[in-house]
C-alpha cells in the first residue's frame, strides 16, 4: 500500500490534511473513534471514520496518528467538535513529550520543543506558514498561542523529523493546527458554550490596579452545514473571551552589576582588605571568586484585562469529485489592559556592608548599602497602558484528483499579525514618584522573596513628588503572502512521487518611539501634589506565597497613585503637557523583507520484505532574499541630569538599507518498519534551518536613550545572517499493544551550525561628548570628591561651574544637593556605547531521550498517559566566565502526567507538567549575565458530566496548587524576579447537536 495513502498526515496543505486511511497493523476502527480526521471530497477512498466524542476517544485518535503517520509526528485530537481538551493550546502541546513551554501572564504562549527555543519552532495554520507579532518582546518568529482560542481546533499535529514536504523553519518542530472543515463532517453540527472564569489572582492586588469583575464570561460557538449532494459547505466558529488577572512581582529588575573578581577595586565594587567599610564584609568572596551587586529592588503589582476574540468562516464548493475549493478567512484579536503600581529602591554603589555565600561564585545573602543622611529618594512608580493585536488570514485551495493516481493541488493566501497601542497613554509607560527620604538600604537575598528594609523613611517630612517619566508607543506588523502547489502521483503498486514548489514573501515591520522626562530627582516641587492623590498600602499581603516575605523587617508602606489624575496633575504643573503623552511620531522604524522560493521532491515506497518497510527520499531546495530597510535617529548631544543618568539627545532620523541572501539544499530520508503487527521501529535523518529573528536581521544602528556614568548602549542587525542549520537523526521503537495502549522509546541528536551569537563592541557612534571624565569632573575630583561619589562632583561643577558652557544649574533638591545639566562640551572625552550585534559565530550539539506511555485499564474507564524527555548539550552557560558567551536558552527537562476517567456521564482528567531548570537568556538587564528559569510543576484538573447527550457542564482548575515562578542569575541569590500570581477556576455548559 503506498505510504501517501498509509499516513494520516502526510502533507501540509489544507485538503491534504484532513485525509485518512487505515494502514496494516493498525488497530481496528470502533464506536470510540480511531481516527484523526475525514475525507474531504467525494470522491476520497471509503474509511471507515467515527467523531471523536471523549477523552478516551482523543487519545486513541492520537495515538493512531502517531502510529500511521510517516516519520516522527505526535498530535493532539480534539474530543468533540468545538471541545479541544484545554482552553490553551500552548497548554496541550505541552503535553506531548519533548515540548515545553513559556508562559505569560499565567498561561502558555511559546513552545520549546527538543531544547530548540521559540524562534525555531514553525507554526503553520491548515499547512500555511502564519506571522506573528508582539509588543511585550523582542520582533522575533515565536508564535504566540495565547492568540488563539481552542475551540474551533480540530487537531494539533507535531511534526518532529524532517520531510523535503514540510515547509522550514521548524528546528525543533513544525506545529500544524488543523480547522473544522464541513466537509469533512457531511450535515448539521452545531456546539455551543458559555463559561465563567474566577481568576483568583485578581483578587490579590492594590485597588489601583485592580481591573474589572472577579468573574468574567466566555462565549463560543461552532456550527458547519453541508448540501444534501454533499457538494456545499459552509463552516463558522467564533469566540469571544474576557479574562482579569494579576500577578505580584519581586525584581531586581536592572539586573547586577559585575560580575567582579573578588581582588577588583572599582566603582560597585566592594570594599577590598584594609580600606573604609571592609570590616563590615562577612564571608569576603576571595579574589578569584565572581560576585555581584544589585542595581536594584523593585517591587510590582500588575492587574491585566484581556479580551480575545476569534473567528472563522469557511466556504468549500466540489463542482466535480474530483474537485474541491475552499475559502476561508481566519481572525483573532488579543487586547490586553495593564496597571501597574511598584516601589523600588537604586543603589548608587556608595558605601555598604554585605555577607555572601561560598565562592567560586559568590551570592550575596545580605547587601546592604550606607546612606545617611535619610534624602535618597524611595522610588514609587505607576503604569497605565493596553495594546491590541490582530491576526488575519484569507485563503483558498483547490484539490483536483486528476485520476486515480494524480492529484494537484494549489493553495493561496495572505495572512497579517499586527500589533498596536490600544490607549491613549501609548503601549508602554511609566511615571515615577519618589519620597527623598530614603536612609540606609538593605535587602536581604536569603530567601526566594528578596526582602527589603529602609531606615529613615518619613513621607510626612518629604511628601512624594513625580519625578521621571517614559512613555512608548509601538507598532509591529508582520505579512505572509504565499502560493503553494503540491502534487502527487503513484507509481506502480505501492510507490509515489511527491512535488511541490511555493513563493513566500515575508514583510516584518518593528516601529518605536519614546517620550522621556529625566527629571527623576524631582519634576516640580512636592507641594503641587496634595497628599490625596496617594493611597497607603500594605506590601506583605501580596507576596503571601514566597518564601521569606513574613520577615518583619520588610519595608512594609507603600503608596500607590491613579495613573491618570496624577499625571494630568504633572501635567498641569510642569507647564509641559505633551511631555506627559507619547509622541504621533516614531523615532525609530525597521523593516525587513524576506522573500523565498522553494520546491522538493520525494519519493514513497513500501518494500513488502519479511518485515514490511516503508521508506521516503527526498530533497529541498530553498532560495531567500533579505532586504532590511531602518529608520533610526541621529545622536546629537549627552547630558548629565543625575547620579547615574545621562540621557541621549537625537537629532533627525534617517534610512538605510542592507541586504543579504542565501540558498540551500536540504535531503531527507524517513523508514519504519513492522517488526510486528503491534511493534515498529523508525528512523530518520533529515536537515532542516531555521532563519534568524527580525531584530536580529534589522539593519540600522538605534542607541538607547539613557546612558550611565560607565557609558551607553545600543544594537544594530545583521541582514546577511545565515539560518541555523541543523542535521537530525532520529531512532524510536514503539509497541501498540493494545487498542488504547502503547509505550514508546525515542532518541534524537541534533548538530545546529550557524547560531547567531550575540555579542557587544565597545564603539563611539556620532562622535559624542560626554562630561564624565572632562574638564569639570576633573575640577571636582582634584578638589576632593572620589570618582565615585558622583554627588559631590555634581554639587561641585554646579557650585563653581553654573553658567560656563554646558552648566545649567537647578534648585537644590530637600537633601540640599543641586540639580541641573551638565552637557558635554567639545574638548570632553568621546563617549563610549556598548553595541549589541549578530554574526554567525556558533555551534551547538544536542541529543535526548523521550519515554511515552498511554495505558487504558480494560473497560473499567480509568487511563493514564505519561512521558519524560531528557534533553543534553555540552554547550551550557560558563557561570565562572565573565563577558558574553553563547549557549542554548530553552534547554530543559521535562515530564508530564495525565490520569482519566470516563464513562457515560463523568469525565475526568488530571493533568500534572514539569519543567526542569532552563537558560533563558544570556543578557540581563545589565549586560552578558545568564536568566535561569527554575523547575517549575503544575496541576491542572476537569471533570466534566453529561446531562444528557446534548447538554453537558464542565469544572476546570489551573494551576491548582497556585505555583509561583522565580527566575535568579549566576547563583540562586542573584534574584532577577520572583512572580506570584493564583490559579484559576471556571464553569462551563455546552450544549451540542
Amino acid at each position: 500500500m503506498s505510504l501517501a495513502v498509509a499516513s494520516a498526515c502526510a502533507a501540509f496543505a489544507p485538503s491534504y490534511a484532513q485525509e485518512v486511511a487505515s494502514t496494516p497493523g493498525a488497530a481496528a476502527t470502533t464506536d470510540q473513534a480511531t481516527t484523526a480526521q475525514e475525507a474531504t471530497t467525494p470522491s476520497s477512498p471509503a474509511v471507515q471514520t467515527v467523531v471523536v466524542t471523549g477523552l478516551r476517544a482523543s487519545l486513541e485518535s492520537s495515538m493512531n496518528l502517531k502510529r500511521n503517520a510517516q516519520g516522527f509526528v505526535d498530535g493532539i485530537v480534539a474530543e468533540d467538535i468545538g471541545k479541544f481538551p484545554d482552553t490553551n493550546l500552548a497548554e496541550s502541546l505541552q503535553r506531548i513529550s519533548g515540548v515545553s513551554i513559556d508562559r505569560t501572564i499565567g498561561e502558555g504562549s511559546k513552545i520549546t520543543v527538543r531544547g530548540v527555543g521559540p524562534d525555531f519552532n514553525l507554526v503553520l495554520l491548515n499547512g500555511r506558514q502564519m506571522p506573528t507579532s508582539s509588543l511585550g518582546d523582542r520582533p522575533g518568529r515565536a508564535y504566540d498561542f495565547a492568540n488563539i482560542a481552542s475551540e474551533a481546533i480540530s487537531q494539533l499535529q507535531v511534526y518532529k523529523s524532517a520531510r523535503a514536504e514540510t515547509p522550514t523553519g521548524g528546528i525543533g518542530a513544525t506545529v500544524n493546527v488543523l480547522t473544522a472543515r464541513p466537509l469533512s463532517r457531511p450535515g448539521q453540527q452545531a456546539s455551543f458554550g458559555i463559561k465563567g472564569v474566577y481568576d483568583k489572582s485578581a483578587e490579590n492586588l492594590p485597588a489601583d490596579v485592580q481591573r474589572g469583575d472577579r468573574v468574567t464570561p466566555e462565549f463560543s460557538g461552532i456550527y458547519s452545514n453541508t448540501s444534501a449532494d454533499g457538494r456545499f459547505g459552509i463552516g463558522l466558529s467564533a469566540s469571544y473571551q474576557e479574562r482579569n488577572l494579576g500577578y505580584n512581582q519581586a525584581a531586581v529588575s536592572n539586573g547586577w552589576k559585575g560580575p567582579f573578581r573578588g581582588d577588583e577595586n572599582n566603582w560597585g565594587t566592594i570594599p577590598q582588605p584594609g580600606t573604609p567599610g571592609s570590616e563590615n564584609i562577612t564571608n569576603r568572596p576571595d579574589p578569584s571568586d565572581l560576585y555581584q551587586v544589585p542595581q536594584n529592588l523593585n517591587y510590582n503589582m500588575s492587574g491585566i484585562q484581556r479580551q480575545r476574540t476569534n473567528g472563522q468562516l469557511v466556504f468549500q464548493f466540489a463542482p466535480t469529485k474530483a474537485i474541491t475549493t475552499t475559502l476561508d478567512y481566519t481572525y483573532s484579536e488579543n487586547k490586553i489592559q495593564t496597571r501597574r503600581n511598584d516601589v523600588s529602591a537604586w543603589f548608587n554603589f556608595g558605601p555598604s556592608s554585605s555577607s555572601w555565600t561560598d565562592g567560586p561564585i559568590a551570592g550575596p545573602l545580605v547587601y546592604t548599602e550606607i546612606i545617611n543622611p535619610a534624602t535618597s529618594d524611595i522610588a514609587m512608580g505607576g503604569a497605565d497602558y493596553a495594546t491590541k493585536t490582530e491576526n488575519k488570514s484569507l485563503g483558498f485551495n483547490a484539490a483536483w484528483r486528476v485520476n486515480s493516481d494524480v492529484r494537484l493541488e494549489l493553495d493561496v493566501h495572505k495572512s497579517t499579525a499586527e500589533s498596536l497601542p490600544d490607549s491613549p497613554y501609548g503601549s508602554a509607560n511609566t511615571l515615577g514618584t519618589a519620597s527623598f527620604s530614603r536612609g540606609t538600604t538593605s535587602v536581604d537575598f536569603s530567601k526566594d522573596f528578596p526582602v527589603l528594609s529602609i531606615q529613615g523613611a518619613d513621607f510626612a517630612r518629604a511628601p512624594q513628588q513625580v519625578t521621571g517619566s517614559v512613555f512608548e508607543n509601538g507598532y509591529v506588523k508582520s505579512e505572509v503572502k504565499q502560493v503553494q502547489t503540491h502534487g502527487s502521483w503513484k507509481m506502480l503498486e505501492a510507490s509515489e512521487l511527491k512535488f511541490g514548489l511555493a513563493h513566500t514573501d515575508v514583510s516584518n515591520r518593528s516601529a518605536f518611539s519614546v517620550q522621556q522626562r529625566d527629571t527623576w530627582g524631582g519634576a516640580t516641587s512636592p507641594a503641587d501634589y496634595p497628599a490625596s492623590l496617594f493611597r497607603a498600602e500594605s506590601l506583605r499581603q501580596y507576596f503571601d506565597n514566597i518564601d521569606g516575605s513574613s520577615n518583619p523587617n520588610l519595608f512594609n508602606t507603600f503608596y500607590t497613585f491613579d495613573f491618570n489624575q496624577l499625571r494630568q496633575r504633572a501635567a498641569e504643573a510642569s507647564g509641559l503637557p505633551d511631555l506627559y503623552l507619547p509622541k504621533t511620531t516614531y523615532d525609530t522604524d525597521q523593516r525587513t523583507r524576506e522573500k523565498s522560493k522553494s520546491l522538493y521532491l520525494q519519493f514513497n515506497t513500501d518494500w513488502d520484505t519479511a518485515l514490511p518497510i516503508h521508506t521516503s527520499v527526498g530533497v529541498r531546495y530553498e532560495k531567500t532574499d533579505v532586504t532590511s530597510t531602518a529608520l533610526v535617529p541621529t545622536a546629537t548631544s549627552i547630558s548629565w541630569v543625575s547620579q547615574n543618568e545621562l540621557p541621549v539627545a537625537f537629532g533627525a532620523p534617517a534610512f538605510t538599507t542592507l541586504s543579504g541572501k542565501y540558498k540551500h539544499v536540504l535531503p531527507s530520508f524517513d523508514a519504519d518498519i513492522d517488526l510486528r503487527s503491534d511493534m515498529k521501529a523508525r528512523f530518520s535523518y533529515g536537515e532542516t534551518i531555521g532563519r534568524a529573528r527580525y531584530d536580529q536581521l534589522t539593519g540600522g544602528q538605534v542607541l538607547d536613550t539613557l546612558a550611565r556614568v560607565e557609558g551607553g548602549t545600543g544594537r544594530q542587525g545583521n541582514p546577511g545572517l545565515l539560518p541555523v542549520k541543523s542535521k537530525n537523526i532520529d531512532l524510536a521503537y514503539e509497541w501498540y499493544y493494545g487498542k488504547s495502549s502503547f509505550i514508546s522509546l525515542g532518541h534524537f541528536r541534533k548538530s545546529l551550525d550557524n547560531y547567531a551569537g550575540q555579542s557587544q563592541t565597545v564603539a563611539q557612534p556620532f562622535g559624542l561628548r560626554t562630561p564624565i571624565g572632562g574638564a569639570y569632573w576633573n575640577a571636582a575630583l582634584a578638589n576632593g570628591c572620589a570618582s565615585a561619589d558622583t554627588t559631590c562632583i555634581r554639587n561641585y561643577i554646579f557650585r563653581n561651574f553654573n553658567g560656563q558652557p554646558g552648566v545649567v544649574r537647578g534648585p537644590d533638591d530637600p537633601s540640599g544637593n543641586a540639580t541641573g545639566t551638565i552637557t558635554g562640551q567639545g574638548n570632553d572625552p568621546i563617549a563610549n556605547f556598548r553595541i549589541t550585534t549578530y554574526s554567525n559565530q556558533k555551534a551547538a550539539r544536542l541529543r535526548g531521550l523521550e519515554f511515552n506511555v498511554q495505558h487504558m485499564f480494560g473497560n473499567s474507564g480509568f487511563g493514564v498517559s505519561a512521558n519524560y524527555t531528557y534533553v543534553n548539550s555540552g554547550l551550557k552557560y560558563d557561570n565562572s566566565s565573565i563577558g558574553e558567551q553563547f549557549a542554548l536558552v530553552g534547554l530543559s527537562d521535562s515530564a508530564n502526567l495525565v490520569g482519566i476517567f470516563e464513562n457515560d456521564k463523568w469525565n475526568v482528567r488530571a493533568a500534572y507538567n514539569w519543567r526542569d531548570k532552563f537558560l533563558s537568556s544570556t543578557f540581563d538587564g545589565s549586560g552578558p549575565n545568564p536568566n535561569y528559569v527554575e523547575p517549575y510543576g503544575q496541576l491542572d484538573l476537569s471533570i466534566g458530566y453529561n446531562i444528557n447527550r446534548n447538554l453537558s457542564i464542565q469544572f476546570e482548575a489551573i494551576n491548582l496548587t497556585d505555583e509561583i515562578k522565580r527566575i535568579h542569575g549566576r547563583t540562586e541569590r542573584n534574584l532577577l524576579f520572583v512572580e506570584q500570581s493564583g490559579p484559576r477556576y471556571m464553569l462551563a455548559a455546552r450544549y451540542k447537536y
